[in-house]
């Protein structure tokens, strides 16, 4: 199978930039699955059932998010009644919403149903809030996804480079692949590790490419010239869609290829 994973949507030029490009890709690449980070999708931080609806009318599969989760008080609704939008695992116990699922795929061209676990897992270095231990939660969310399909995709939502190469390789020959977000741009290590496990530490993200991680440029240099707090205004030029197409075995759960994605929005 074929699977597309969408890095952080920024904005309404990020979800346009998915509403624009995903269906020729679809079409390109022959995928089976498609998912996005959406956590910034809602004026560029936070996510609503709106900016949720149009991600999914996209043509996307499932959505997974991160720190920016409760940015929206409306995510509330996502949380409570969406099974394809997921939060991070490691909130406590009794958090609303889920971080992990099982969705079924259908090769449009052979008729083979199959089934993809999903799961979204936060990094805590340099991270707030402080989460549980992501690593100690995703073996046991792992070991538990096995027993029901062999092909797992982690989108692992974390600050530091260190941490999510390390996450990488704790979860190598265990899932299909492990993803990064957060930081916004796209990093050029994508590799299929020792044992299986297709590997990017950040998969970039969907939106303006004219500012700073898709906010105006100008308002983020004062910020660091004065310190003082500023107002982050979604970015609008050079409308870009980063992330990573992955093909995977259907009987071993193990990646064959990694490759990533930068399309830009013309005219």
């Amino acid at each position: 199978m074929k699977l597309l994973f969408i890095g952080d949507i920024v904005g309404q030029p990020g979800r346009n930039a998915v509403k624009t490009l995903l269906p020729k890709l679809r079409e390109q690449r022959a995928l089976d699955f498609v998912i996005a980070n959406g956590e910034n999708s809602a004026g560029g931080s936070g996510i609503t059932p709106k900016t949720a609806g149009e991600i999914f009318d996209a043509g996307v599969d499932v959505i997974t998010s991160g720190d920016h989760l409760w940015d929206q008080k409306e995510v509330m609704e996502l949380l409570g009644g969406e099974k394809r939008f997921l939060r991070p695992l490691n909130y406590p116990t009794g958090t609303p919403g889920r971080g992990s699922g099982v969705f079924e795929i259908r090769n449009s061209e052979f008729g083979i149903r199959n089934s993809i676990a999903v799961l979204n897992v936060q990094g805590r270095t340099f991270m707030q809030p402080p989460l549980d231990n992501p690593f100690l939660l995703a073996a046991a969310e792992v070991k538990r996804l096995r027993e029901r399909t062999k092909i797992i995709f982690v989108d692992f939502h974390a600050e530091a480079t260190s941490e999510k190469i390390a996450f990488g390789r704790f979860l190598d020959g265990q899932v299909s692949a492990v993803v990064g977000t957060h930081t916004h741009v796209q990093t050029a290590d994508e590799q299929i590790l020792p044992r299986g496990t297709a590997y990017l530490t950040d998969a970039g993200f969907p939106g303006p490419h004219d500012g700073c991680l898709g906010r105006e440029i100008e308002p983020v240099i004062k910020k660091f010239l004065t310190g003082m707090p500023q107002r982050f205004e979604v970015a609008k030029n050079r409308v870009q869609l980063h992330g990573a197409v992955i093909e995977i075995d259907d009987a071993s759960g193990k990646a064959i290829k990694i490759q990533r994605v930068s399309e830009t929005i013309t005219g």
